[in-house]
């Protein structure tokens, strides 16, 4: 037989997901699990967005559409970005795609030849070097660590930079560290960026989640409106998960390489869910403020009932839903410590090396999740911390 494609021996796929499997499995056995492995908000959309989608359709729109998305929605999507990050956007920029991963994997197949070198974050999104290496690329990780806040180290991303450096990613608020990038680092990457004239990927998927102060997009700074792509979508502001909605705001140089490869790839996007996907940026019930809200309440609660646990080490995240949880000192191996939370207490987080190397000494939970769920989820935790406390004293 002949072999699969050499691509699909470097792609790695997403630890979440893999956690997430085994602990559907426990379920189906009839074991208690409390889900905190993946990053999808407990909320639903409004009952407006779900009015408009069946509107929709009662209308009859449920046909092929322009392979950019509806002309509606990308005009919405440039007043939203507009009122919400103070970016002047043409709707002709914007493409919308299936899924804010698509609009990922397109960017980086649009942009990537075989022996470029893309600056990635690392703890970060597994996707970034999977699609990297997928395309031929060369992924290099820049840390983000806890003795710098998570924050980018201009230097060491300086440092790495070759002539054969073509792209930057950044990703802020970050997964899973939950950073915001301050103004002073997103300065100084946007004068590295147009200094050596990098394209830069924007992951801006969770900029409606911060506590506190205003999300500023890296396109803000100077010489970045043409280098810059931002990607986006509509399943954590707006609770849409399940929907597949995601989309790409480009330099006018680049927008017709990411439609031909619509053309190639899933035509367009179903036309009902992207009226719908208007009406939720308009948020006339305040839908995603409220949410936020409310992940900030379990924040703060989730934080502190962390650092209760013997061995856990947790910083308030200042974006986005997830607890980046220190446990060197517990002894244990991320790895170990999950598989125990999950088999012996029922309780699913993620081993941080699933991140990146620069994530091994931690663990993430998504706080995405009912109060109740995070109060009973620490309990649990506690009442198996017996094993990695006796671990310790051994040491």
């Amino acid at each position: 037989m002949r072999p699969l494609a050499s691509r699909m021996a470097v792609m790695t796929g997403e630890g979440a997901l893999s956690v997430y499997a085994r602990a559907k499995e426990l379920e189906r056995e009839g074991r208690s699990i409390i889900h905190l492995e993946l990053g999808e908000p407990d909320f639903h959309p409004s009952a407006s967005v779900n009015d408009a989608l069946k509107r929709a359709l009662d209308e009859g729109k449920d046909r092929y559409c322009a392979v950019a998305g509806v002309l509606a929605l990308r005009e919405a999507i440039a007043a939203y970005l507009h009122g919400t990050r103070k970016l002047n956007v043409s709707p002709e920029n914007i493409v919308i795609a299936p899924g804010c991963k698509i609009a990922l994997f397109m960017a980086m197949m649009a942009l990537i030849d075989p022996g470029d070198e893309v600056l990635y974050p690392d703890p970060g999104f597994p996707g970034y070097p999977s699609i990297t290496v997928g395309m031929g690329g060369v992924g290099v990780p820049f840390e983000l660590s806890e003795r710098n806040n998570f924050q980018p180290d201009i230097e060491e991303i300086a440092a790495k930079i070759t002539p054969r450096t073509k792209i930057l990613i950044t990703n802020s608020p970050g997964n899973p560290t939950g950073t915001v990038y301050t103004d002073g680092v997103q300065r100084r990457l946007a004068e590295l960026a147009v200094k050596h004239d990098l394209l830069v990927l924007s992951d801006e998927i969770y900029a409606r989640v911060i506590y506190g102060g205003e999300y500023i997009s890296l396109m803000n700074y100077p010489g970045m409106e043409e280098r810059t792509l931002i990607i986006d979508g509509f399943s954590k502001s707006f609770a849409m998960t399940g929907w597949r909605l995601g989309y790409a705001v480009a330099p006018p140089r680049i927008v017709p390489a990411l439609e031909m490869l619509a053309v190639n790839s899933y035509t367009c996007v179903a036309e009902f869910s992207q009226y719908a996907a208007i009406e939720a940026l308009q948020d006339r019930d305040g839908t995603t403020p409220r949410m936020v809200r409310e992940f900030s309440k379990r924040r703060e609660l989730f934080i502190r009932d962390l650092n209760r646990v013997p061995g856990f080490r947790c910083s308030s995240p200042e974006g986005a839903f997830y607890a980046w949880v220190n446990i060197s000192e517990t002894g244990m191996s991320a790895q170990e410590l999950c598989r125990i939370m999950l088999e012996e207490a029922g309780v699913a987080a993620i081993p941080g090396a699933a991140f990146g190397a620069a994530g091994n000494d931690f663990i993430r939970f998504s706080f995405a999740s009912s109060t109740v769920n995070l109060q009973e989820a620490v309990e649990r935790i506690l009442l198996v911390s017996a094993v990695w406390q006796k671990t310790e004293i051994a040491r």
